[in-house]
Formats: structure tokens, sequence, C-alpha cells
């Protein structure tokens, strides 16, 4: 059996060892448990190969193997044909459409004596092995972005309070020329998620064809293998731009290393550099994190003997899809249902859909300037957002008939109303709209009290107004009364004393 084979890597590394302290090859062949021979072969190997103690801390077991057994079998004195430049080569590869065949070709057309396509392709083999398992993946040219969170945090001070909040780090890396991009957010939610997408292609200046995120709960409501259920937000920025998403398998990380080996050298490049730095704002941050992008994307990778800007600017920028004329507008989407006054709610405000759609399930779309409302895709409403003000957005067109002539009513208009009748009139007007949680809740009354003043003059209404503020009647039904009793022959349009009052019991009750 060939030595290499009776051999492991942990006893090839303790025999190094044992060698380097002047311990015999009899002696290590006894402690190691092989045949002095075997030891003898493989430590011919290691010279021939460099191979000493202590060995390089990056050397790993499959590097050491090749070095020592790749020219096994090989014929001493073969001359060995020209190579092609296998860096360049993997460059060439990632664009479209370029298989091993047509750069073979045009290798064996400027050295017809050059390697057979199959040696060739072994040889270019070898050389991926050598790269790291991120270069070794196949990645053609504007197919795939990786993107994920860093998983550490970049600490932001409170320069008022001195309290400190940790940002999260989102990353985004290109699949062909690993062209990376990087900032810091307050969270990962949603909006957060969103907004750094649109902000990573705007980096880009373009658009691959698909996104591949881990399965954050922002971006897949259900990952699974066969069949993830995208978040629908998520899904309409896909939909603006063009582009498809395919989350990485569960439990599956070598679906996403790109971005798994960009959040190694990111966390070094941005975590590393910045650590002695002190950010109080997410601007402040996010200004840093260009200039140690821009190290990251400028250093050269040992090799392929290129930078990543190279590659993406000579080989993935323009297999990229153009832009949409306009970002992304994060908009939240939410189930609805109609009620019964055809609103529907969303952040505690109320907006309308044409009535005949009550008790119908809509999806609403909200951004931070509209509501829209959807029902089987079809647009039925839109409102500018409310954030402070009236608590109801209503189109008149959306009203039944019956409901359009109150439309116009507003609190100005019936204190005009009550202020043609009298002073007293315009306060008893503007008591009964203060004492509603909201001023159209008191409309009716109003309507209902002035239709009640119709029919008594201006100075029985201006004494009935009084009597009701003073008394705290500010209902139709207790306007109605006074009105009643200011009626009667006995009472002038003086307000009525106290002990005159018809609601008043009097002694004889008591008897």
């Amino acid at each position: 059996m060939p030595a290499k084979r009776r051999l492991t890597m942990r006893q090839l590394r303790q025999m190094l060892r044992l060698c380097a302290d002047d311990v015999s090859v009899r002696d290590i062949a006894m402690m190691l448990g092989l045949a002095r021979s075997t030891v003898q072969d493989n430590l011919e190997r290691a010279r021939a190969a460099g191979l000493s103690w202590p060995l390089p801390g990056d050397l790993t077991d499959d590097v050491i193997e090749r070095r020592l057994f790749s020219r096994q079998g090989v014929k001493q004195g073969l001359r060995r044909r020209v190579e092609p430049d296998w860096s360049a080569l993997a460059v060439e590869l990632k664009r479209p459409g370029v298989t091993l065949q047509i750069p073979w070709e045009e290798y064996r057309a400027v050295h017809p004596d050059g390697y057979g396509y199959s040696r060739f392709c072994e040889l270019f083999r070898s050389f991926e092995q050598r790269l790291s398992p991120t270069m070794r993946q196949e990645h053609v040219a504007g197919d795939k972005v990786f993107v994920d969170y860093s998983g550490k945090t970049l600490p932001i001070v409170d320069g008022k309070t001195g309290e400190i909040r940790e940002a999260e780090i989102f990353l985004g890396v290109l699949g062909a020329s690993s062209y990376t991009f990087a900032e810091v957010t307050w969270s990962q939610a949603l909006p957060d998620w969103i907004g750094s997408h649109v902000r990573m292609f705007r980096f880009f200046g373009g658009v691959p064809r698909l996104i591949v995120p881990d399965n954050l709960k922002s971006g897949v409501n259900k990952a699974s293998f066969y069949d993830p259920e995208i978040n629908r937000t998520y899904g309409m920025m896909a939909a603006h731009y063009g582009v498809g998403v395919l989350p990485a398998r569960p439990k599956r990380p070598k679906d996403k290393a790109k971005v798994e080996s960009g959040v190694r050298f990111a966390q070094t490049c941005i975590l590393g550099r910045l650590r002695n730095q002190t950010f109080f704002s997410l601007t402040e941050a996010n200004a840093a994190i260009v200039g140690a992008v821009e190290r990251i994307n400028t250093h050269v990778m040992r090799r392929l003997g290129q930078t990543r800007r190279d590659m993406f600017e000579g080989v993935e920028r323009s297999a990229l899809a153009a832009l949409p004329a306009q970002d992304y507008e994060f908009a939240e989407w939410r189930l609805a249902r109609v009620s019964t006054d055809y609103h529907v709610e969303f952040e505690r405000y109320f907006y309308s859909v044409p009535h005949h759609l009550i008790r119908q399930q809509v999806d609403v779309r909200a951004t931070s300037r509209t509501i829209e409302i959807f029902l089987k895709g079809q647009r039925i409403g839109a409102h500018q957002r409310r954030y402070g003000g009236s608590r109801f957005g209503t189109d008149p067109d959306h009203m039944p008939s019956s409901h359009r002539r109150y439309a116009e009513w507003s609190p100005e208009r019936f204190r005009r109303w009550a202020a043609s009748i009298g002073p007293h009139t315009e306060g008893l007007i503007v008591a009964i709209l203060a004492s509603r949680p909201h001023p159209e809740q008191g409309f009716r009354t109003c309507l209902g009290v002035l239709g009640l003043y119709r029919a008594i003059s201006a100075a029985q209404a201006e004494a009935v107004s009084a009597r009701a503020v003073e008394i705290g009647g500010l209902t139709c039904k207790s306007i109605g009364a006074l009105i009643t009793s200011y009626k009667t022959p006995r009472h002038s349009a003086e307000p009525a004393a106290v002990g005159e009052h018809a609601n008043l019991r009097g002694p004889g009750y008591f008897h």
C-alpha cells in the first residue's frame, strides 16, 4: 500500500515535529507504529515539498496532501507544457455563456502543442481546489446577490443621555465578483430590511437576477426546502426591481457561503478597524463604513490577483439589469375587514371604501404618505395617510346618498349658523362640539338643536341656549324640554327661577 495511504495527517504532523526535535527515524517509526521505510519516504517527500516543523497555521490537511503527493505517478523528466493564466481564466468563466471549452480553444489556438481538453479541465479543477470554498462555487455574472445580517452589532452612543444602542450590520455580496455593500440600521425589522435592499441596488447601479437571503422573518414568512413562503412586502419590492427571491435552504450554510465569507471579511474590516471609534448617530457610523467598504472592494484577492471592484467593473456591472426609474417606496401590507360604517382601520385611523363593500375582506397598502385599499387585486380606495387631526378619511363618493348631505358640515359652519341667531346660541353649539371626543360626533346634535330653533323666536332661542349652557343640558332632549317650558304662558323670555323649574320635585314630593 502506498505510503500516503498509510500515513494520516495527524501522524505526518507528529512525524515532522519529532524530526525537528532530532528524534531518529527508527524511534519515530516505533512511536508512530509505522515502518521505517514509510517514515523515510514521507520525510523525503516533506523535504522535497519544502515542508518543515512548525507548519504555517493556515496550512490545511488538503494542501499538505497535495504538496506531498500531487506529482505521484507523473513520469520524471516529462516536459511540462505552457499553462494558461488560471486566475484570469477563473474570471472569464464568470461571464455569461462562457464554458471551459471556449478558453481551451483560445488556448490551443495560441499554443497548438498545449494540453488536450481533458488535461486542461483537470488542471483547472486542481487550481479551483486551491481557492477558498466561496470562490469554488460557480457564480455567473449578474446572477445572484447574497444578503444577510452580520450577527455582530455596532454600538451607537446617544450624545444626550449616553445610552448605548446596538445597530445591525447589513451585507450584500454579488456572486461573481464578490463586490460588497454594507451599512448599519437600527433593526432587522421589515422597513430597515427593505430600505437596505433599495440602497444596495442603488450602490450596485443595477439589479442581479436573484436575491439569496437567509431565512430571516422579515424576508421569509415560512422557511421550506421545496416551497418557501416569501413575505408579501419583500415580494412586492422584488417585483418592483424585477428580481427573483431564492432563500437559502434551512440549515444549509453552503448555500450562502459567499455572504458568510463576506461577513467574516466585513467584520474584520468594519468592526475590527472601527473598534476604537465612537459613533453618535447612524449617519456618522455609515459614513465611516463607506470607507471600510471601499477598503474591502479595493483589496487584492490573493488567488485571483484582482480586486472586487476590478472584477465588478470588468465582468459583472454590464450583466446587471437596469434600475427602475424610481426607487421602491416601502409599503406595509395588511388584511382588513370593511366595517359597517364602510371604513377600514389602519393604525387607529379610518379610511373609507365604497359603501356596498361592507363586511368584505380587503388588502391595505400603507406607505409613509398614502393608504391604498385593494379588493382582489383591484384598487378601490386611496387616501392621504393621517397622523393627526380627524381620525376619519372619507371620500364623499364612497357614501350612500342618504349620508352625503352631512359630508359638507364642519364645526365652523355650525358656529356661523348659530352666531346668526345670537351669542348664547353660538356658545351652546361650541359647548356641544367640545363635549364630544370628536367634533363630528356632535354634528347631528347641532342639526337637531338648530332644527328645533326654527319653531321659536331668536329671543326665545337665546334664552333657551343660555339656560342649557348653565345647567349642562347639551342634548336635543334637554333643549327640547327647555323649549317646551318657555312656550307656556307663565314664563317670560327670561330663564326660569331655580325653584320653579319643571324638573324639580318640590317639597310636597317628600310627604
